[in-house]
């Protein structure tokens, strides 16, 4: 049909330049580039050329419209087949045959599924106009016949289908955005490292905006006032920045957006790159920067808004989650791996089979660190764990494995040729220097080699602890290699240790009581309390395998606070049964005697149990005595207050000093056995006795000698003016009935 005239009141917005025409079959007319395409479908060249002649030259929404023309229904099916962005289709009705449009419909609809593509269809035949059920089946979104279709109306109907076009395209993006989000989040999330997310983040960012990938994320800890931040990832022309790992703040490019990104705490968006913010609340704040080779539509930039606010949450928890891996495996102080650590990676070397025999663990202590801290603070002592870390790291083999494992306890591993235990100790030869001071400080060496040990990384690591103490109980400063034996040794005292503990629990434990005598008149005046221990199966325990196991355990608080009860209680049965000026003295561990309730237990015990205070006497070894005598001399004067008297025992055998002696208000000093055994030894075997009989007199302090065993110890030490003895002559250790016997039986003596 011909034409229509431009109508001059027609409120068209017209282009610059109107496009050029082309009648050539399936060609296009108009802009292409972001033009809105449409398909003229017509049987009818005048139809073409009069429909662009009247739209060429029209705007949708700033776009120009670019034309397609198919002359045929299946001239359009081949269009269509390989076009897949066309906005509209001005399709006529009757062409081949009666109904070949409604066919195309149909094609376009169900075979190629362009739901989004707008259908307008024009008619010069009325009578050949398809029904309404017609339209509605075939999802026809206008109707026209051709004589009422003016410029206007056209334009108008054109311009109603593109944005119905636009609003589904945009629609359809989000969807499909959305569904690219939500795959996004969800591989995102199935990362367990923050570096690996980092580049995911970048990854699937450029992906949501279908451009390259060509930018940075990172880890902003301190804010926007940062002088830089820890590069997390980095691609593209940026990915050199992630070898070294760092963005100074003051750069330009990258570090200023970053920089205003932060301090605004929002998403930047310019026409070059972006710069998206992920606020983090446990960690520290994140943002990635990214080079743009064309604006965002807001599309897009919606889809990036939405996926940076759903893995911020991710991000910020993986960041704690990383953060509490590296606590759980590595040192915060000094960064190397700790014990966790350690024993895993003593695992990876169990597991290599034959190579382990070359392989050495080495746990090297720092002398005396506990008194430097103690001295000078533990900001000091931080300082030179610091620089004692920085000494191994720059002086060991850099194949060796360094790990701290304790306070004051670095671990080498590596193997054998290389871990030299006398190289380790010369690198604390020299001097440390900690904020202006030099300290010496000296190290001792556990070692244990892989190739004699045959169980796990943790196992490999108690064995190299043993080997530690016992290099620290030879000399400090030195090494010790652990053996099997001294597995056996350690296993052995576990197992006593168990037995020990179940076995107190049991009432295997009991007091035997040596009796104590007046040498001038053979009379008792009181018993020393001895703890012993006798198995389910009647086996006696030696009182020098078990004590040490209680004391190394701390069990010996609980037994010693027994052992108080248990004789102050045979005490006042004694009393009952008449013997009302006898003493009972009873042994106090050094682990016992340091607890700090220790005074309470002695409390307890005499309040529980009615015993006179002034018939209870405490034995405290020489050599207990004299570590850290100020403590001690204000933890006797408690006692004293208390009514309770203080013997020292195996006096003679330690290094007395006589000016804390006298300070000590100690009652009595007993004279170890060996010194009385030696006096029937040798002419001079007495001296040593003597000085300490003599030293009790001129102190006013009562003596008392132990381990007297015959008539002839018993006169020379009467002689030298020793009033007090206990051994085998009087008495072995008794039980309380065998005592009570035992007393009877000597006052008839007496008596008679």
């Amino acid at each position: 049909m011909p034409a229509p005239p431009p109508a001059q009141d027609d409120e068209l917005v017209f282009a610059d330049e109107a496009p050029g025409l082309s009648g050539a079959a399936g060609g296009a007319t108009g802009h292409a580039g972001d033009a809105w395409r449409v398909l003229i479908v017509d049987d009818d060249a005048d139809v073409h050329s009069t429909t662009t002649f009247a739209l060429g030259s029209l705007e949708v929404h700033g776009r120009a419209l670019a034309f397609l023309h198919a002359y045929s229904a299946a001239e359009a099916r081949a269009l269509l087949d390989r076009e897949d962005d066309i906005a509209v289709v001005l399709l006529d009705v009757v062409m081949e045959e009666a109904d070949a449009g409604l066919h195309l419909v149909r094609h376009i609809r169900e075979t190629l599924g362009r739901q989004d593509l707008r259908i307008i269809l024009r008619t010069g035949q009325p009578g050949y106009a398809p029904e309404v059920d017609a339209i509605r089946g075939y999802d026809i979104n206008d109707y026209r016949t051709k004589s009422e279709l003016t410029r206007t109306k056209l334009y108008t109907t054109v311009a109603s289908a593109i944005r119905a076009y636009e609003q589904i395209r945009a629609l359809e993006a989000s969807r499909r955005g959305l569904a690219e989000v939500v795959r996004a989040n969800t591989e995102l999330m199935t990362l367990r490292s923050i570096g690996a997310m980092a580049e995911g983040i970048l990854r699937e960012a450029a992906r949501l905006i279908d451009q390259p990938v060509s930018g940075l994320m990172c880890s902003c800890a301190a804010g926007a006032q940062a002088p830089g931040w820890d590069v997390l990832a980095a691609t593209g022309n940026w990915a050199a920045l992630a070898s070294n790992g760092m963005l100074a703040a003051s750069d330009a490019g990258p570090a200023a957006a970053i920089r205003r990104c932060l301090e605004q705490q929002c998403h930047v968006f310019d026409e070059r790159h972006l710069t998206l913010y992920f606020a983090g609340k446990s960690h520290c704040d994140f943002s990635a920067w990214i080079e743009l080779a064309r604006p965002l539509d807001p599309v897009r930039r919606g889809l990036l808004e939405l996926f940076a606010s759903n893995i911020a949450v991710g991000l910020d928890n993986l960041a704690l989650l990383t953060d509490l891996q590296h606590a759980a495996f590595y040192d915060p102080l000094t960064g190397l791996p700790n014990r966790t650590r350690l024993v895993e990676l003593i695992d990876a070397r169990l597991a290599e089979g034959d190579l382990r025999r070359d392989v050495v663990l080495c746990l090297a202590d720092l002398d005396h660190f506990a008194e430097i801290n103690d001295a000078l603070g533990h900001q000091f002592g931080d300082a030179l764990l610091l620089a004692v870390t920085r000494r191994l790291r720059a002086e060991l083999h850099p194949a060796l494995q360094l790990a701290r494992i304790g306070s004051d306890i670095f671990c080498v591993l590596g193997d054998a040729g290389q871990v030299d235990p006398e190289a380790i100790r010369a690198l604390f030869a020299a001097p440390f220097s900690i904020d202006g001071q030099d300290l010496q400080v000296t190290s001792t060496l556990g070692l244990v080699r892989l190739l004699e040990h045959d169980g796990s990384g943790a196992d490999a690591l108690k064995d190299a602890d043993i080997a530690l103490k016992r290099a620290k109980s030879r000399q400090r400063g030195g090494h010790f290699y652990f053996s099997r034996g001294m597995g056996v040794e350690i296993r052995e005292r576990v197992r006593l240790m168990h037995a020990l503990r179940s076995g107190f629990a049991r009432g295997e434990l009991f007091l035997a009581y040596q009796p104590q005598v007046e040498l001038a008149a053979h009379r008792p005046f009181g018993a020393e309390a001895l703890l012993r221990w006798r198995t389910e199966d009647g086996r006696l325990v030696p009182p020098d395998r078990f004590i040490p196991i209680a004391e190394s355990s701390g069990l010996i608080v609980e037994i010693g606070a027994w052992v108080l009860r248990q004789a102050c209680a045979e005490l006042m049965r004694l009393r009952a049964a008449g013997y009302l000026d006898f003493t009972m003295s009873i042994n106090v561990s050094q682990v016992q005697f340091r607890h700090p309730g220790f005074l309470d237990m002695l409390r307890k015990a005499l309040l529980d149990t009615g015993a006179p205070p002034e018939r209870v006497e405490l034995e405290i070894t020489e050599s207990m005595a004299m570590e850290e005598p100020d403590l001690l001399i204000e933890r006797l004067a408690s006692i004293k207050r208390t009514g309770v008297s203080i013997a020292i025992d195996d006096f003679g055998t330690g290094f007395s000093s006589l000016s804390y002696l006298q300070r000590l208000q100690v009652d009595r000093l007993k004279i170890d056995r060996a010194f009385v055994t030696e006096i029937t030894g040798s002419a001079r075997g007495s001296s040593i006795a003597e000085m300490v009989i003599e030293l009790g007199r001129n102190l006013g302090l009562s003596i008392i000698a132990e381990g007297v065993e015959d008539e002839r110890q018993a006169q020379i030490l009467q002689a030298l003016g020793c009033p007090l003895a206990q051994g085998f002559l009087f008495s072995r250790p008794l039980a309380p009935e065998a005592l009570l016997e035992w007393l009877s039986e000597d006052a008839l003596t007496r008596a008679a």
